[in-house]
């Protein structure tokens, strides 16, 4: 079972080695679910978008997808746009875990937190285009509550704070040459 900075530290270089150019082994360019990896024609304009992981906690992560589109496609497919960019972050997800599996050899098990909401976020950039951007939370499976290991790292210091004190005294050292001080 992976620790919680392993974790961190597959997630990081998975993130690492996705930016926009990146090639695989075999000197392909790597396909990871952006829109930026479709090829682009000349006359066409570029895609901009990408994602960041986040850590919430000892146990669950935060993917944020964000990407460029224009105003009147955000207006004209609003219901099914918000879909479409569910599938988006379902897509890079599942480019994450297999990424996690090549980097650190062990498989990486990410379920949807449904009590919260995917939360969107909408940023008219100007009068043509807008940014949007999306965080969905997610449970990172196999990994304990931060909070147990908080409790038995609390009991063990209040252990060794009481052996602590249990080792004070009235008596001075034989080496204080200084005079006894006044009671009142």
């Amino acid at each position: 079972m992976a620790t919680v900075m392993e974790i961190i530290h597959g997630l990081s270089q998975v993130v690492a080695n996705t930016y926009d150019g990146a090639k695989d082994e075999e000197g392909k360019r790597k396909q990871t679910g952006l829109k930026r990896d479709e090829e682009v024609g000349i006359h066409d304009k570029r895609v901009i978008d990408g994602f960041t992981v986040k850590m919430h906690g000892g146990n669950k992560i935060c993917i944020a997808y964000t990407t460029e589109v224009m105003a009147e496609e955000l207006l004209s497919k609003k219901d099914k746009y918000e879909d479409s960019l569910l599938q988006d972050v379902s897509d890079l997800v599942s480019y994450i875990k297999k990424e996690f599996r090549k980097v650190t050899g062990q498989s990486l098990s990410l379920k949807e937190i449904k009590q919260t909401k995917p939360r969107m976020e909408v940023i008219q950039t100007s009068r043509i285009r807008t940014e949007v951007k999306v965080m969905l939370d997610y449970e990172i499976g196999g990994l304990e509550d931060p909070q147990d290991e908080k409790d038995s790292f609390r009991e063990k210091a209040l252990k060794g704070m009481e052996k602590w004190l249990m080792l004070a005294s009235d008596k001075r050292p034989q080496n204080d040459k200084r005079k006894p001080e006044k009671k009142d």
